[in-house]
C-alpha cells in the first residue's frame, strides 16, 4: 500500500513508519517538526520506499498519484509540549483535520484519525468505554489538546456520514517506548531520565493518582490491526493494568538503581485522578490485546534512554 503518515517523525509515527516499510509499504511521512525528531527517522530516511516531505498539515497537500491510507498521527501530544503550542495545537487537530480529510476523499483513501484517552478528560466512569462521553473542562488549561482531538472525531465522522469516507479512529492511552523525546514532559520520560541522572524524582499530587501505560509496539499492532478491519467508530488502544504515580516511580527507580529520593510537587489543574482503558471493543473486534508488561517495556525504554544519555 501507499500511506500518507502526518507525524511521521514524533515518537508513534516513527515506529508506524518503521512497521510499515518492513511489512512491505511505500510511507510518504510528512512532518514539520515542530515537536517531531529528525533523528526518530535517521534509520529509514535511505529506504527507498519512504518520501519525506516537512509540511504543515494546516496548510493544502498536494500529492501525486494515488494514496491507500491518510493517517493522521500530527499534533504536540504531552502537557509541556501542546501549552507552549496552543493554537498550533488546536490549528493541526482542526484544520488540519480538515484538509487531510479532503485529501482522503479526493485520492478515494481511507482515513486514519489517531485520537486520545485525554478527550475522556478527569474521568467519572473508570475504567472508560468507547461510550463514555467524558468529563472535560471546556476552557481548562488541557481543553487545547482535549477539545481539539474531540472536534477532529467529530469532522471524521462527518466525512464518513457526509462522503461515505472510510475512517478509523482511536484513542491511544498512555503510550511509551524508545524514541519518545526526553523532554518531553510525560511521566515516564521525566522518571526515567531523572533516575539516569541522579535527580529528584518529582511526583505532582499525592502520587496516589493512576495511569495505565501501553508499550509502543503494543499499539502499532493494534493499528495494524484496525486497518484490517472495517470499523468506523473509536477504539480504545491502551494497557489496562493500572499504576499509581507512586507505584511507577518506585518501579523506575528499581529497574535504574537509583537511590534518589521522590520530591512532592503540587498537580497541576484538571490533571486527570485516575485513567484506564476498557479494551473489551478492541479485543472482540480486533483479537487485540497489548503482550508487553510495564516492568519489560520499561526495561527496554531505560535502555534506550541510557544509550541516548
Amino acid at each position: 500500500m501507499r500511506i500518507l503518515l502526518t507525524g511521521a517523525s514524533g515518537f508513534i509515527g516513527s515506529h508506524l513508519t518503521e512497521r510499515f516499510l518492513a511489512d512491505g509499504h511505500s510511507v510518504i511521512a510528512v512532518d514539520n517538526l515542530s515537536t517531531g525528531r529528525q533523528a526518530n527517522l535517521a534509520a529509514f530516511r535511505s529506504h527507498p520506499a519512504l518520501t519525506f516531505i516537512e509540511h504543515d498539515v494546516v496548510q493544502p497537500l498536494h500529492i501525486e498519484g494515488e494514496i491507500d491510507w491518510v493517517m493522521h498521527f500530527a499534533s504536540p501530544a504531552s502537557p509541556p509540549k501542546y501549552l507552549q503550542l496552543p493554537l498550533e495545537t488546536l490549528r493541526v487537530n482542526s484544520e488540519g483535520t480538515y484538509q487531510l480529510l479532503e485529501l482522503a476523499r479526493r485520492k478515494n483513501a481511507r482515513f486514519f484519525m489517531a485520537s486520545t484517552s485525554e478527550i475522556y478528560g478527569d474521568p467519572i466512569e473508570h475504567p472508560q468505554t468507547e461510550a463514555y462521553w467524558g468529563n472535560v473542562n471546556t476552557v481548562g488549561p488541557r481543553s487545547i489538546y482535549d477539545e481539539g482531538k474531540r472536534y477532529a472525531e467529530t469532522i471524521t465522522m462527518a466525512y464518513h456520514c457526509a462522503h461515505q469516507l472510510s475512517v478509523r479512529i482511536i484513542r491511544i492511552f498512555n503510550t511509551y517506548g524508545p524514541r519518545m523525546d526526553p523532554q518531553d514532559g510525560r511521566v515516564v520520560t521525566n522518571f526515567i531520565m531523572q533516575a539516569l541522572r541522579g535527580e529528584e524524582c518529582t511526583i505532582y499530587g499525592d502520587g496516589n493518582q493512576t495511569r495505565s501505560f501501553q508499550y509502543v509496539d503494543d499499539l502499532v499492532n493494534g493499528i495494524c490491526k484496525l486497518m484490517q478491519v472495517e470499523y468506523c467508530g473509536p477504539v480504545n488502544l491502551g494497557n489496562p493494568e493500572e499504576f499509581t504515580m507512586l507505584e511507577l516511580a518506585r518501579l523506575v527507580k528499581e529497574l535504574t538503581g537509583t537511590d534518589a529520593p521522590i520530591v512532592y510537587r503540587a498537580l497541576p489543574k484538571d490533571d486527570p485522578k485516575q485513567r484506564r482503558p476498557d479494551i473489551s471493543k478492541a479485543q472482540k473486534l480486533l483479537g487485540w490485546n497489548p503482550t508487553v508488561s510495564v516492568r519489560d517495556g520499561l526495561i527496554r525504554t531505560i535502555e534506550h534512554f541510557r544509550k541516548e544519555l
